[in-house]
């Protein structure tokens, strides 16, 4: 047993690394234990890998869309082999760079399997580390459906759908989140015959419900079969491919089916529960501080319930290291976390959806309006479709702040800065209309929204 040290963290994914370096930063000693590699989920097999080959799926939709825009090129096809080169070349600079930083910090990193064995210490292969304070950090892992086997050739999960030997001539994805949209959107840029399948009622369901649609539309437009509201009752492989049973008897094939029905928390046999730390469905659970109900226990990331996002849990992290420190920092607003699907088209938002809204608020006491993109310059220079919908609390006649912004189109996943700062400004319309936004970019969109919805619309129908 070494030492003892301020804060042990179990676990160098987002949530947790970003924990430990501004630990580190606060004066406090650090010992950070990762069974795998430092960066976790969202470096290794989540956010960095899967947005290099959604950039390389747009780079052979430029190719292969290259005429409409006077460019002769073609597209001779795709190199699974070279994509994932180029996207393992990505995460290992990434990795690099953050591997010296954890160094530079003065930070202990222990390799290793750890587990939670008493409520202020964490046990590597035998050797017990022991801090004043313990950060729960161990991330998330694919969820498995129940009678679907997932054998790694005909039926995956997104960690192997990230490293193919070679593109499959078609693909059942089943579930319509997030990480199903994303791979259903890079593989019908690859050539690949997609259908979607999703037991609710639309895809992406934590978005609104207009973006929902408008994502839908695109994708049967670029030729993606979406079923939803179709629950599956079974798959199995076969010798030629994968073959789905739906509720009602249909029966789908492809040659390979993406389980991505999203997922769960890392948690079983770490030790947790025995050391009595309050958990739900696998995951742990906190106050608004992300303390657990165990003294000097805190728990970060994707083992919290809410959004499984990499920016919450790097914000969680340092949060966590704030409070550790004896500082005060602002607890979290959920709401103000900014989420973005990067499909084609992409699909971005903050704040509450429209139904969230009047459910809160009340139906009279909420204003929508929706600004397409076909009248912003840069969006129809990018062949674009897509809209701004913003939601709107009314305090009084023509008050009240935004309290959700919703994109839809190529490229506006860059806008979801611009946005976050307007939800969590509490901006009135009236605040946001006079800022000069730069033309031509995408960005006039948010304005244009905003000068509509302050009754001057521009460059929009009144």
């Amino acid at each position: 047993m070494g030492p003892v040290v301020d804060v042990v963290i179990l676990g160098a994914g987002s949530g947790g690394y970003a924990c430990a370096l501004r630990a580190a930063q606060l004066g406090l000693t650090v010992t950070l234990v990762e069974a795998d590699r430092l960066g976790g989920t969202c470096l290794h097999v989540g956010c960095i890998p899967t947005k290099a080959l959604l950039h390389a799926a747009e780079v052979a939709d430029a190719a292969r869309e290259s005429e409409q825009y006077g460019v002769r090129a073609t597209l001779d096809g795709i190199d699974p082999d070279r994509v994932v080169a180029y996207a393992d070349g990505v995460v290992n600079k990434l990795h690099k760079g953050l591997t010296g930083l954890i160094k530079s910090r003065g930070i202990t990193v222990v390799q290793g399997a750890g587990r939670l064995t008493g409520p202020r210490e964490v046990t590597v292969d035998g050797t017990v580390y022991r801090g004043d304070h313990v950060v729960l950090a161990t991330g998330s892992e694919p969820r498995l459906l129940p009678g679907i086997e997932v054998d790694g050739e005909r039926i995956l999960t997104s960690d192997h759908a990230l490293r193919p030997e070679r593109l499959p001539g078609s693909a059942i994805v089943l579930g319509g989140g997030v990480i199903g949209c994303e791979f259903a959107s890079l593989w019908r840029s690859f050539g690949v015959e997609v259908t979607i399948v999703e037991a609710l009622s639309r895809l992406v369901a934590g978005e609104d419900e207009a973006s929902s649609a408008a994502l839908q539309r695109a994708f049967r437009k670029r030729g993606i079969d979406v079923r939803t509201g179709a629950a599956v009752e079974g798959a199995k492989a076969t010798d030629t491919g994968v073959e789905v049973t739906l509720a009602g008897g249909d029966t789908l094939t492809s040659d390979v089916l993406l389980v991505a029905v999203g997922r769960g928390p890392r948690t079983a046999g770490l030790g947790y529960e025995e050391q009595g730390v309050a958990m739900e469905r696998g995951f742990v659970l906190t106050d608004e501080r992300c303390a657990t109900n165990v003294e000097g226990v805190w728990a970060v990331g994707d083992i919290t319930p809410g959004l499984q996002l990499a920016h919450r849990g790097f914000q969680q992290g340092i949060l966590v290291a704030e409070h550790i420190a004896g500082l005060a920092p602002r607890p979290i607003d959920e709401r103000g976390i900014p989420r973005v699907t990067y499909s084609r088209p992409e699909v971005a938002s903050v704040g509450l959806t429209e139904a969230q809204a009047v459910e809160e608020y009340g139906a009279d006491a909420v204003q929508t309006l929706v600004y397409d993109l076909a009248g912003n310059g840069r969006s129809q220079i990018r062949k674009t479709q897509g809209s701004v919908k913003l939601v709107r609390r009314l305090e009084g006649e023509g008050a009240g702040p935004v309290v959700g912004i919703h994109l839809v189109g190529d490229g506006v996943g860059e806008l979801i800065g611009e946005a976050q700062l307007i939800y969590g400004w509490e901006a009135h319309p009236d605040d946001v209309a006079p800022l000069v936004h730069a033309h031509p970019t995408q960005h006039e969109a948010l304005g244009e929204a905003h000068l509509a919805l302050a009754g001057k619309p521009l460059h929009a129908h009144s």
